[in-house]
């Protein structure tokens, strides 16, 4: 009896000290181990700010009010299906594309959480020191304009915490002097409005921090011509004071907000947004004949006179996304209207006639494409002429297959073809496999027939014919010392800012053709990427991507998780996942839902 009561004794013990052990050493470690890749909650708000700031944007009177608003379409038509019927995939192909999503969403995590322990709720992170930047009002410029991504990539935890965040956020005041209206519109209202559209509306305050963002831009509108203000002196607006258009203003700025005003008009009802931005729409259609390339707007015009007589003209940066936007318009308004379609096919053809050209390469199976910069026509013939290809040009090819589809414009296809290969190639080119900001291609003088002629593109590096073996000895130091690759003959700008733009037509064209040596690039493109930026806190843009080792400027900015990784996670994703035949993407890669 006395042994039997010693043996349950030492049971009860036994099975004390077990339960103690999963309760007080297993359970926390196991649990810590779950939480892994989960961060602490985020430090509290800085509460100093209001308190410094002594003026704030609450109601305000029009000084130019409109008499009637242009009404929004409420009755969309069908668009030409876009993305390719994909056939189901093989289960080998299901994990290796799944094993390369879950790449992209760890470097994501990584930035995403850099972010949030040394920068939450200021505009960036400064990847490598862990310090913070306000570059965009300091509303939180990398938070807003991450929460699509964070829906999209189930990322719920992060997301109930950034809700909880923006809740705060008061867009009444700033400690910048003037607020960049397109940045503003296009990250932080693109990023309410599009996870606004993604949740369903489950979270109310997306929608309403999108409807105070709105009424607080909307001022920059209150001018004599109803152009905006597009480095809008909000605190003149505050204090009942007059603001006018600028003078010089960038043509990609003021005619790039249609998608995310539109979007806003079509979720509150409110015709006001849609009409601020339709209003510069028909500026911009009127003016595109009176300018001196017609069918192209130069990259800066005259807001204020509504003068379109500039002279520089290029696709790249001060220009682009008025281009991108119109056949994203076309779609987001169900194709209701038709002068975006027309405006499209008119810059279009010009593109086609005087600013498309071919580059001479080593790869000569392939076309590769690229737009020049001019300074418009003179005695009949463009002037001025640079054949120079930019990162922010490389929108272009998703932006023409786009266009190919849903303006039936099939003929052009082999064009966005071409436009993407050639940041591909541009990629390719680098020791890093990371293209620059800026180079300099050898042009071809044939579209058709290019075949590769070194002494030419010797003569292009020098800008000048070779006629000694003096000249041709010095275009080989000028190559060896620049580090150009065959076809390069210069590198303006050798920095990579984490720019989407070649991705993002990487992305388009494998959901418009099913090509799937387009994840393969993109797989690659990823890898250098994230191998050559990725710091303690996030990842930074580099000084020269001839370096396999170069130089961090600690610049890590917002669409670097709105866009560029987000491209890449959705070009490993089942290809229904924001099918661009239910969402439209914004100049942000913010999916806005299209009317059906």
């Amino acid at each position: 009896m006395v042994a039997h009561r010693k043996s349950r004794s030492l049971t009860t013990t036994i099975l004390f000290l077990l339960f103690a052990y999963i309760c007080l050493i297993w359970l926390p470690l196991h649990q810590l181990g779950k939480r892994h890749h989960q961060h602490p909650q985020p430090p509290p708000l800085d509460s100093t700010f209001t308190s410094q700031t002594t003026i704030h944007l609450n109601s305000t009177v029009e000084k130019h009010p409109v008499p009637s608003y242009i009404p929004l379409p409420t009755s969309p038509t069908s668009i030409p299906r876009i993305q390719y019927d994909f056939p189901p995939e093989s289960r080998p192909e299901r994990k290796a594309r799944l094993k390369k999503q879950k790449a992209v969403k760890q470097a994501f995590l990584h930035a995403w959480n850099g972010y949030k322990d040394h920068a939450w709720l200021h505009d960036e992170v400064s990847p490598q020191s862990g310090g913070y930047m306000d570059t965009f009002s300091g509303w939180g410029a990398t938070l807003v304009d991450s929460l699509d991504a964070l829906i999209i990539m189930g990322l719920d935890e992060e997301l109930d915490l950034a809700l909880e965040a923006i809740a705060h956020i008061d867009f009444t005041t700033t400690r910048s002097e003037d607020v960049n209206v397109f940045e503003i519109t296009i990250r932080y209202m693109g990023g309410f409005l599009a996870a606004h559209d993604l949740s369903h509306g489950r979270h109310p305050v997306l929608l309403q921090k999108a409807q105070e963002l709105g009424e607080m831009i909307y001022n920059a509108f209150d001018t004599p011509n109803r152009m905006p203000q597009m480095r809008w002196e909000w605190s003149k607006s505050a204090q009942g004071e007059g603001i006018e258009a600028g003078e010089r203003t960038s043509l990609a700025e003021i005619g790039s907000l249609t998608l995310e005003f539109t979007r806003l008009s079509q979720l509150t009802g409110n015709p006001k947004y849609f009409d601020a931005v339709q209003r510069i729409t028909a500026e911009l259609k009127q003016g595109q004949s009176r300018t001196r390339l017609p069918g192209l707007w130069p990259v800066f015009i005259d807001a204020k006179s509504l003068n379109f007589g500039w002279s520089q003209f290029a696709l790249g940066g001060g220009a682009d996304s008025t281009y991108e936007y119109l056949p994203k318009q076309h779609i987001l308004l169900g194709a209701q209207r038709d002068e975006y379609r027309l405006m499209y096919e008119a810059a279009m053809e010009t593109i086609k006639s005087k600013f498309l050209f071919r580059a001479m390469t080593q790869a000569e199976d392939k076309r590769i494409l690229f737009t020049l910069n001019a300074m418009g026509l003179m005695g009949g013939a463009l002037h001025g002429v640079e054949y120079v290809q930019e990162h922010l040009k490389c929108f272009l090819g998703g932006m023409v297959g786009l266009a190919s589809k849903v303006f039936n414009r099939t003929e052009d296809m082999w064009i966005a073809r071409g436009l993407t290969d050639g940041c591909i190639w541009a990629y390719d080119s680098m020791p890093t496999g990371i293209m620059p900001e800026i180079m300099a291609v050898s042009p071809c003088e044939d579209m058709e027939k290019c075949p590769w002629d070194e002494g030419k593109w010797y003569e292009d590096v020098l800008g000048q014919a070779i006629h000694s073996r003096k000249y041709l000895e010095h275009a080989q130091d000028v190559v060896e010392r620049e580090g150009l690759s065959p076809g390069v003959v210069g590198i303006t700008d050798p920095a990579y800012n984490l720019r989407p733009e070649a991705i993002e037509s990487i992305f388009i064209m494998y959901r418009i053709s099913g090509d799937k040596s387009l994840q393969d690039v993109a797989w690659r493109m990823f890898q250098n990427i994230d191998r050559v930026t990725r710091t303690k806190y996030g990842h930074s843009a580099i000084n020269d991507v001839r370096n396999p080792l170069p130089k961090l400027s600690d610049k890590m900015e917002s669409f670097w998780l709105a866009e560029t990784l987000k491209y890449f996670y959705l070009i490993f994703s089942d290809p229904e996942l924001i099918s661009l035949d239910e969402y439209v993407l914004s100049t942000e890669a913010h999916p806005f839902k299209r009317p059906s």
